[in-house]
């Protein structure tokens, strides 16, 4: 046998983006621990990293096409199952024109490297406006705040937790989460430092979570009613007359606004809607007001909810308005490296609105509408409906709101395509599964999460083990797709543009590119 080497990447399982320390011998992996020299992660990394050799092992993951038959699944070629796609679609599409067809896209998309950069081209490829995704289940309320406040979605002010004095958690568990919205690996660990440094901690959530049960304090408050306690935590600052703009005083408009929205939100008069004494509300805000620098961070409680714009929004206003927006141990906007608003123009025309679904005519946003209107889509019958579907490493039966109503309106579709790695309870409905590879067989580099991270970093991660001859990456599955959607011919040099080409372009033109 050889000797055991070691192979060093990030963790793409979630957004934390730790470094991990991969022994392996031939094409079996030994052992999967953290990078102590990581200078992010500093070793640290949870249970989830175990999982790239799960995916990479697993008896039941698929590695080439099958295709539902009468008789059960069958295996199919890459060619054949290509060719029926691709004529299905466009049958379906010149039936009933292009939005009969949909895509959704799964949470996995944003930590592969592959799938960021050549998602882009397949939509454009499928001409349909109908595009669905996990983001709408979770965190668009983030950048739709983002998108109305500093005119792009993509700019997230993100928690300097490693130097704040005081921190402000409403509806988020980081503990459990590694952040999320607010890349971080080992947040317990940054938590407990702002304690040792003589700062505090904050939780309020109707759940004693596990980040509740490290925090200095932890302030129950009923569900969905976070907004009201946001509204009386800026009634006070104004009250007291303590807003402190500091260097952004000629770049903040509408304060006047602000003040008197608020007016009528006192901690007394909000105290028996939230469930919190107001004494509670005055003291949270005289707090973060002396703290030599504070942050509020909300996150799927306060997102997922009835009010998830307003509370992203008044979470911002609060940041700004105690004097804590872009600056160290505040709310602050990461540079990374790879940087998604290079060609943003400023009084770029918003999305927002732009479209609206059929049926119940909930907004488009961000290149997308909201999952929640999928079904309904698919099941409601007339011009525009949903006929047909392409699913990308999601599992929305399970994962989405009204998982059983899902399940139901993909039986009915005319044809339906899976890329996953999985027969499961979403592409048991596929006519085709094309599977991808994942983790340990792909390059990676952390696109999107490095955007919100709490550190300007940097780390390319090269494949481990090559991929089998009959295996095909995600991002190859997406070119092939849209290539024969668009009848571009195999030779034509924009076929041979890899991730590792578009990943060296960018960052020759991003922050990082004098420092190369």
């Amino acid at each position: 046998m050889s000797e055991i080497n070691i192979h060093y990447r990030n963790c793409n399982i979630c957004e934390a983006m730790c470094g991990l320390e991969i022994s392996y011998q031939d094409k079996q992996i030994i052992a999967i621990k953290g990078d102590q020299l990581d200078p992010f992660s500093q070793g640290y990394n949870c249970p989830k990293a175990l999982a790239l050799e799960d995916f990479y092992t697993d008896n039941d993951r698929l590695k080439t096409p099958i295709k539902r038959t009468a008789e059960g699944w069958q295996a199919i070629s890459w060619d054949d199952a290509f060719s029926e796609i691709v004529d299905k679609f466009k049958h379906i599409q010149q039936q009933h024109g292009k939005n009969a067809l949909a895509v959704y896209l799964g949470n996995p998309n944003a930590h592969s490297l592959g799938n960021a950069l050549f998602l882009k081209p397949f939509m454009k490829s499928l001409g349909t406006l109908n595009r669905f995704s996990s983001a709408s289940a979770d965190q668009l309320p983030h950048h739709v705040a983002a998108n109305f406040m500093f005119g792009a979605g993509m700019l997230i002010p993100v928690s300097d937790i490693d130097r704040t004095d005081f921190m402000l958690i409403i509806g988020a568990n980081p503990v459990v989460s590694n952040g999320s919205m607010m890349t971080a690996p080992n947040v317990i660990g940054r938590l407990k430092a702002i304690q040792k440094r003589g700062g505090k901690v904050v939780v309020v959530d109707p759940r004693k979570t596990r980040t509740a049960k490290i925090a200095d304090q932890h302030v129950f408050i009923r569900p969905e009613k976070d907004a009201f306690l946001l509204l009386a935590l800026i009634h006070c600052v104004f009250a007291h007359n303590k807003v402190n703009l500091r260097h952004l005083s000629n770049k903040v408009d509408g304060l006047g606004d602000i003040e008197n929205l608020v007016r009528d939100y006192s901690p007394q008069v909000v105290s028996p809607l939230v469930g919190i004494e107001a004494e509670v509300i005055e003291t949270l805000s005289a707090q973060m007001l002396s703290a030599d620098s504070a942050v509020c961070y909300s996150r799927m409680g306060a997102s997922t909810q009835s009010f998830g714009g307003i509370c992203l929004w008044l979470t911002n206003v609060l940041n700004i308005i105690t004097g804590n927006f872009d600056r160290a141990g505040g709310a602050m906007f990461p540079q990374p490296a790879f940087d998604l608003l290079r060609n943003h123009k400023a009084g770029h025309k918003s999305s927002f609105g732009q479209h609206q679904s059929r049926v119940r005519k909930l907004p488009f946003f961000n290149g997308e509408f909201p999952v929640a209107a999928l079904a309904e889509e698919i099941q409601t019958p007339g011009e525009g409906q949903i006929r047909s579907l392409i699913t990308v490493a999601g599992n929305p039966v399970l994962s989405a709101p009204s998982g059983h109503k899902l399940a139901e309106a993909f039986s009915e579709l005319e044809y339906m395509v899976s890329i996953d790695i999985y027969l499961n309870e979403t592409t048991q409905y596929a006519d085709i599964i094309l599977p991808g590879t994942t983790g340990v067989e792909n390059s990676h580099f952390d696109i999107f999460f490095n955007s919100f991270s709490v550190r300007n970093t940097v780390k390319y991660s090269a494949p481990l083990f090559e991929k089998h001859s009959e295996q095909r990456s995600d991002w190859q599955i997406l070119k092939e797709i849209a290539a024969r959607m668009l009848n571009v011919p195999a030779d034509d040099p924009m076929q041979q543009i890899t991730p590792e080409m578009i990943l060296d372009m960018e960052l020759k033109k991003g922050h990082m590119a004098s420092r190369a």
